[in-house]
């Protein structure tokens, strides 16, 4: 509390001018504010980069002054521009035992700097030194650096001291140690192999928050290797079950919702842990359940939720239950007014085409999202209407798709679209008669952008018939070809 006051009190002392900002530098951010073009803000941030190359090497300059300097090099390069002559300045400013300008210092490298820069040796010792702090503002800040600044040849000075933060007492410091743990094993998970366990650990935590970034490097570690972590499966959906059950602190809500944050990554280790494994998957039914009954369709976050929810259940070992919720919430999404909920409902419904029941079930809502204004949207369902043809409805989706592609002025993409209309026509032709009213309807309307082998193999095909020895139904194909090529003749004609 005492640390928190101190800041209160530095911070409070920028309004009287003790480390607060210059008129100067307030002009200078008024004046690229008011700029009427590109090229007369690049003036002022040139004009600035030369005011603060003379200044910054000035001798015996005040702590203040160089902390605004460390500022407005920040802006500068916010804006576009070189500011690497003041980066030593920042990893200098690191250094200082004034709270407020050691954080500022951390705040400026992790910007200026990438991990493999050359001046990154120069802060790993200030970083040890300030990870055995005893004031925890002090220790969170170096962590936020080691986040975005430790490299493979550096990991090793810093992972000891990292792990042993674990067990901090205060939760923001155990926090930050997890997710440089996190970033070690994204960096180089060959060097802490070792200390995975902690993790495991981790995720029991008493504060929510620790647990919560516990969850990211377990999701990415269950990915590799899924069946290491089956032991966790109860532990999950414990947790998930608490979070439901809005047994959380108030201050994880967010638009009325229980962490949903923490229920998404749940929902996505779980879909992990549940595949193919009816064991591990009969522990998740329930939870999941009510998260189908209790969620908000009204808000985007609740949506966000259910989208999980369903991607989940489509993962793990079927349960007919939570198939039935999640086609219901599909239904919903389609109806909906929104493009993004649409858009949802598609790539859901994308995620359980491996059940041709709930397909089928959508079906007609999903052929109209074609006629949608939103071009993503109508590109997202072409993909979705692909993947659903089988010979009972290739008739529908196949005729919708070539209305599509006559919609588009895009020749790339049409194409695409003529080329998955000859595929399912050749796949799934319900009848010779209808496979060649709909290549003759492909060539006219895409012309050129069909690829040559299919006018050859329907050449043949209306050539040499249909491969039986009943000479008149080779006859009555030959004459079906015969008219179709006369209308679509005619109609081109007639566009003449």
């Amino acid at each position: 509390m005492e640390q928190l006051k101190t800041i209160g009190r530095e911070l409070a002392m920028g309004s009287q001018g003790g480390f607060g900002q210059s008129k100067e530098f307030l002009d200078l951010v008024k004046s690229i504010g008011e700029a009427r073009s590109k090229a007369e803000e690049d003036r002022i941030v040139l004009n600035e980069i030369e005011t603060l190359k003379r200044r910054i090497v000035e001798p015996n300059i005040p702590k203040r002054k160089m902390k605004e300097y460390i500022i407005r090099l920040l802006y500068v390069e916010m804006l576009g521009h070189d500011a690497s002559f003041g980066y030593i300045h920042a990893v200098k400013m690191t250094h200082d035992d004034n709270l407020l300008l050691k954080r500022t210092g951390y705040l400026a490298v992790t910007l200026f700097l990438n991990d493999d820069h050359d001046l990154i040796i120069l802060i790993v010792n200030t970083i040890q030194k300030d990870l055995k702090s005893d004031n925890y503002l002090v220790v969170c800040a170096a962590l936020n650096a080691v986040c975005k600044l430790i490299n493979d040849e550096t990991i090793p000075a810093v992972l000891p001291q990292v792990v042993e933060l674990l067990a901090h007492p205060k939760e923001a410091v155990r926090k930050k140690a997890v997710m440089a743990l996190h970033r070690f094993y994204l960096k180089s998970p060959s060097s802490v192999s070792h200390i995975v366990s902690n993790f495991r650990k981790k995720v029991c935590d008493n504060d929510p928050g620790v647990m919560g970034a516990t969850l990211c490097p377990l999701f990415d570690l269950i990915t590799v290797d899924a069946n290491t972590y089956k032991d966790l499966v109860i532990s999950f959906v414990s947790i998930l079950k608490q979070v439901v059950e809005r047994r959380l602190p108030k201050a994880y809500e967010y638009h009325n919702m229980p962490a949903p944050f923490i229920q998404i990554k749940l929902l996505k280790i779980l879909a992990l842990l549940g595949n193919g494994d009816k064991q591990a998957s009969e522990h998740m039914y329930t939870v999941v359940g009510d998260i189908f009954k209790k969620c908000d369709l009204s808000s985007n976050i609740g949506n966000a939720v259910l989208y999980e929810c369903i991607c989940c259940v489509s993962s793990i070992y079927p349960n007919l239950k939570l198939l039935e919720a999640a086609a219901d919430i599909i239904a919903r999404f389609l109806k909906s007014d929104s493009h993004n909920l649409k858009y949802m409902g598609i790539d859901a419904l994308g995620q359980l085409i491996s059940r041709p029941e709930i397909a089928e079930q959508h079906q007609l809502a999903v052929i109209d999202c074609l006629e949608d204004p939103d071009d993503t949207l109508k590109r997202k369902t072409f993909e979705l209407l692909y993947k659903m043809t089988k010979s009972s409805n290739v008739e529908v989706i196949v005729d919708r798709m070539i209305d599509y592609m006559i919609s588009i002025s895009d020749n790339h993409y049409k194409t695409e679209i003529a080329s998955r209309c000859v595929e399912l026509a050749e796949q799934f032709a319900p009848g010779n008669q209808w496979f060649i009213q709909t290549m003759n309807k492909v060539f006219e309307h895409a012309g050129d952008l069909v690829n040559s082998k299919v006018a050859h193999n329907l050449m043949r095909l209306t050539a040499e018939g249909i491969g039986e020895d009943d000479d008149s139904a080779d006859s009555q194909l030959r004459s079906s070809a015969v008219c179709n090529q006369k209308d679509t003749l005619d109609s081109l004609f007639t566009c003449f």
